[in-house]
This record gives C-alpha cells, structure tokens and sequence, in this order.
C-alpha cells in the first residue's frame, strides 16, 4: 500500500524558514515523478514544486527562488520542500504527491494520483 506522510510543518514568524519531508513508502520511489501542492482555506489547491526521476524541478514563477524542492537518494525514499523568507501568504496546507511516472509532463494537481494527508504551515508574527 503506498503511503505520503508529510512532516516539518509548524508556525514560524515571517522571514523564517521551514524545511517539510515527505516519506514515501510502498512505490517505487526512483520512478515517481513528485510534487508540492498548497491550499489555504477557501482556495484552490495550489502548485509549488515538483520534480522527476533525473532531478529536473519546477516552480511557478512567483515562488521561485523562495521554495526549493530535492529528493533524497540511495535508500532514503523522502521528498523534501525548503522555504525560506516565509511570508504570510504561504499560509496552508502543503501536501505531498506522486505518480508512478519518471517523467513529469504535467505540472497540475490533476496529474498526480497518491497525496499525503498534509502538514500545516502557518506564518504570523
């Protein structure tokens, strides 16, 4: 049974950081493409990141340079998200997901079929 478990997240004062993992249990994890989603209340999921088998990561272009997505290696089946300088507006769940594919050709929630049940992040001072 395949299995995302989101972890890291937590309240943090804007201009801090947070790193979430996501472990990843039950797939093969070298051949997942996977992915950040976000959602705050009374909005849409929202994309972040993701990133395929040979490493390529993308970002919508108002989160580049803030989000920085890798996955480890060599046994160690987890997803990672830095984020740096938080700011109020990245308030919300972060979920986790993956598809069974080594490459990532959409870049949409719709694409992804397996999510983690998601960690809060909440930025307030």
């Amino acid at each position: 049974q395949v299995h995302l478990v989101e972890s890291g997240g937590g309240t943090v004062p804007p201009g801090g950081s947070l790193k979430l993992s996501c472990a990843a249990s039950g797939l093969t994890y070298s051949d997942q493409c996977m992915g950040w989603f976000r959602q705050s209340p009374g909005q849409e999921r929202e994309r972040v990141s993701q990133v395929d088998r040979p490493g390529r990561a993308w970002y919508p272009d108002a989160l580049k340079g803030r989000f920085t997505i890798s996955r480890g290696d060599n046994g160690n089946n987890t997803l990672y998200l830095q984020i740096d300088n938080l700011k109020p507006e990245d308030t919300g769940v972060y979920y986790c997901a993956a598809r069974a594919v080594r490459f990532c050709t959409h870049f949409a929630a719709e694409f992804f079929d397996t999510w983690g049940q998601g960690t809060q992040v909440t930025v307030s001072s």
